[in-house]
């Protein structure tokens, strides 16, 4: 699979900053599936070698029996600090490596982190799907941004997610009694048609199954 764009990588901050600031404004947050749905995929980060080496991990599902069809890794160099609201920049040149891998295109990709709920509104799934021009969804298990009102415990249960009186993502309920998932929009997929695919993919446990087989891939040695 190889059909992105790329752009100069970043070496600080503030070059990270103008990359987030330009790319924003073009991603789309309207449904542009191409239907029927066939294959979904996750992807996940890991690190090796005290976080100086990037392994990346994609998970290639059908949909919406969710069997693996096909898995890939990449590893290099790691160039980029970490620092919270610029992971995509540490994270997106190994998935894309990891991408070129797979003979299977998916039709739509589970990222582990954020869409459009960010300070700049370009997560990893936003920031990559605009490189590979495909619908994304970012699937975080944590909140970087926004506030949001008490969640109920059973499946299914939501909250719009709140930033600066937006509505930049949902607080989802992905398994009765667990700790929510936090989902948005990455790119070319509306906040509702995200919802439904995340729950469509999470028959069992917290994760989505996508995201789930991903983080196992990039997690072990």
């Amino acid at each position: 699979m190889k059909f992105y764009r790329d752009h100069a990588w970043p070496s600080t901050l503030e070059e990270a900053i103008v990359i987030q600031e330009k790319l924003r404004d073009q991603v789309i947050t309207e449904d542009q599936l191409e239907e029927p749905i066939q294959y979904v995929a996750g992807v996940d980060m890991g690190f090796e070698a005290d976080g100086t080496i990037s392994r990346a991990a994609v998970a290639v599902l059908s949909f919406p029996d969710l069997q693996v069809i096909e898995t890939s890794l990449a590893h290099r160099p790691t160039t980029f600090p970490y620092v919270p609201g610029f992971l995509s920049f540490r994270e997106i040149p190994a998935v894309l490596d990891a991408l070129e891998k797979i003979q299977t295109t998916p039709d739509i990709i589970l990222c582990d982190g954020q869409g459009i709920a960010h300070p700049r509104r370009l997560g990893i799934a936003s920031h990559l799907g605009l490189l590979i021009d495909m619908p994304t969804i970012g699937v975080a298990k944590s909140r970087l941004v926004g506030k949001y009102e008490e969640l109920a415990e059973t499946k299914g249960s939501s909250q719009p997610l709140i930033y600066n009186g937006e509505t930049v993502g949902a607080v989802l309920r992905s398994r009765t009694g667990v700790k929510p998932l936090y989902i948005s929009s990455g790119h070319r997929i509306s906040l509702p048609t995200a919802i439904d695919y995340v729950l469509r993919c999470t028959p069992k446990y917290r994760l989505p199954e996508t995201t789930r087989i991903a983080d196992k891939l990039a997690s072990d040695r």
